[in-house]
């Protein structure tokens, strides 16, 4: 067998082609991209978005590395279903202009969805206590990479110590099966975002439907492990049996800090 028909067998999605003594490699059906949900086209879940108007401003704070797999991350995707929201790529956002304009702002209140000592749980509260709380124009910061990026964000950060902290009690597990957390009921950003709106909703903060927000998300998981057991694709992770096992703990080292409260 020649060298061609082996590697024509080992990768089946891709052309090999014979150049004097060179092999030139091309893939067969090149994939087109969505640049609004940054999805192949044929996964594409710009149908599914349906974005719509909140009184709280969300600031996605996102990490390089997360803005690099912007394809299955979330907040990207938070940000197409929320109009009132804007993605800030860094990690130390001390001296970042936008963000010192944002908590420099007359009139309005920021506060950082991440747990601490004095945090302000929103499970918990009343609504006459969260609507005092929060104020008229309320800001979310939120802290979009890995449970170690996040830390790393927020310890490096300066201007974000002074911020009030907010969380919330959940017992719901998270539906990212295929990325790994710290717990399994540590939540992605754009469903912290759907509880928090949730719980905003009930002290009457915010009038938003929020029934149909997760469901671009929802397709994305469906998408990508449709792709998992697909065993004609290459580039797919082989699983035993055709099963998928939940990634919802990290191997090593599970003690991350997590953006909500559990009770007591």
């Amino acid at each position: 067998m020649t060298s061609i028909n082996v590697l024509t067998k080992i990768y089946p999605n891709y052309i090999i082609l014979e150049n004097g003594n060179t092999l030139q490699v091309k893939t067969k059906n090149p994939r087109i991209k969505c640049y609004k949900c940054m999805r192949p086209s044929s996964t594409c879940i710009c149908k599914h978005i349906n974005p719509f108007q909140t009184k709280t401003r969300f600031i996605i704070l996102m990490h390089p590395k997360e803005f690099k797999k912007e394809k299955v991350g979330t907040g990207h995707m938070t940000k197409l279903q929320l109009e009132n929201s804007e993605i800030i790529v860094g990690i130390d956002f001390t001296n970042n202009r936008r963000v010192n304009e944002i908590l420099n702002k007359e009139n309005c209140c920021s506060f950082l969805l991440y747990p601490g000592k004095d945090n302000f749980n929103l499970s918990i509260r009343k609504s006459t206590e969260i609507n005092s709380f929060m104020g008229n124009n309320p800001y979310f910061f939120l802290l979009d990479g890995t449970w170690p990026c996040a830390r790393k964000m927020l310890k490096l950060s300066k201007n974000l110590h002074k911020l009030k902290r907010v969380s919330f009690d959940h017992k719901i597990k998270s539906k990212f099966i295929i990325k790994q957390q710290p717990d399994s009921l540590c939540l992605s950003t754009i469903e912290s975002v759907y509880t928090v709106l949730n719980l905003l909703k009930a002290s009457d903060l915010e009038q938003c439907e929020t029934k149909d927000f997760l469901i671009p998300f929802e397709k994305m998981i469906e998408y990508q492990l449709k792709f998992i057991l697909n065993q004609n694709n290459y580039n797919a992770r082989s699983t035993a049996n055709g099963k998928i096992i939940p990634k919802n703990k990290y191997k090593k080292n599970p003690q991350r800090s997590i953006v909500f409260e559990r009770k007591s």
